[in-house]
């Protein structure tokens, strides 16, 4: 999640000002069967400890077991070869694979003035019945120091999944089936970095935004490019649930389609925004191509995009997650 400014931490937290984002930057794509608009959208911060990895198809598609790589039911798409994917499958209670994921942890406000503690193990992200459950309560949160809304014990509790170090590609298919929370303050998210963020740092890396939403827009999911002349607002799209449905209500797949001339974003294989160098604003840079990205996966709650709880947030809120899946075209083109 880009919005704002993204808090790096390198062994220790960096501060970092808040950019919020505003006004609506100019998107390509409004090509959808939801509705697709310009909205301004901000992101979570980043940790850069990681090393810049430079997984490619055919090396993450050797770490997979033959049976998901071959299982036609779990991942099979035409024109695509599945190089990376987490099925969610282990035993109920059980913490996330650590050969797959790593856990930021803390509650500096990650460069938006968030007010959850992100914490590891099993406390806030676990595999229940053949899903990740990230789970955001107020329950505990007082062990825990943060520094938002002042510097004290914290009021909530989460948690924030990352492939830094562990995977990381160019180019592909990115694509998870979640079921988000509800509720004003909530702020989940599916998103990528670039793998050499702890060099170059944010917005220099890039990010791209698959899966953005805040609890005040429950119907509404917000897809987004950032990178140096475009952190805060960034290229940004929406897509809007038909007929007043909530996102929250089902799980659908959200996912992009990224190549050197164009990101594409969809939604249950709707296509609602593409985004091309050509979008790229007066002094800004096109960060999305010549190094590969890692994939996060988090709750966060307030900060300055959704703004904080209120009466009306129930808690404790859960994202579920079904699978994450990536894929390299098949033909062997980017």
């Amino acid at each position: 999640m880009g919005r704002g400014c993204v808090g790096l931490v390198l062994l220790a937290t960096l501060a970092c000002g808040d950019q919020s984002g505003g006004g609506s930057p100019a998107a390509d794509g409004a090509d959808a069967a939801g509705g697709a608009t310009g909205d301004a959208t901000s992101h979570d911060s980043v940790r850069g400890d990681g090393a810049d990895t430079d997984s490619t198809a055919v090396d993450a598609a050797a770490d997979l077991d033959s049976a998901t790589l071959d299982s036609p039911a779990d991942g099979a798409l035409a024109g695509w070869t599945l190089t990376w994917a987490d099925e969610f499958d282990g035993p109920d209670g059980s913490a996330v694979d650590p050969s797959r994921w790593s856990h930021d942890v803390g509650g500096n406000g990650w460069g938006n003035n968030e007010l959850e503690y992100y914490t590891d193990g099993t406390q806030n992200a676990v595999v229940e019945g053949g899903n990740l459950v990230i789970t955001a309560t107020t329950a505990g949160a007082s062990a825990y120091t943060c520094s938002f809304p002042t510097n004290g014990p914290c009021r909530y509790t989460s948690a924030r999944l990352l492939t830094q170090g562990k995977f990381s590609q160019q180019y592909g298919r990115f694509e998870a089936r979640i079921q988000i929370p509800e509720g004003q303050g909530l702020w989940p998210a599916f998103w990528m970095l670039g793998a050499n963020i702890a060099t170059v740092s944010w917005p220099a890396c890039g990010e791209i935004d698959i899966m953005e939403n805040i609890g005040k827009e429950p119907s509404v999911n917000h897809g987004s490019l950032h990178a140096p002349g475009f952190p805060g607002s960034g290229l940004t799209g929406s897509y809007t649930l038909p007929g007043g449905a909530k996102l929250g209500d089902a799980f659908h797949t959200y996912a992009v389609e990224w190549e050197p001339s164009a990101i594409r974003f969809y939604v249950d294989d709707q296509l609602y925004e593409t985004q091309t160098p050509s979008n790229t604003p007066a002094g800004g840079t096109w960060e999305f191509g010549g190094h590969p990205f890692f994939l996060l996966l988090n709750v966060a709650v307030g900060g300055a995009f959704p703004g904080a709880p209120d009466s009306t947030t129930v808690f404790p809120q859960t994202m579920k997650v079904d699978w994450v899946r990536v894929y390299a075209r098949t033909s062997g083109e980017p």
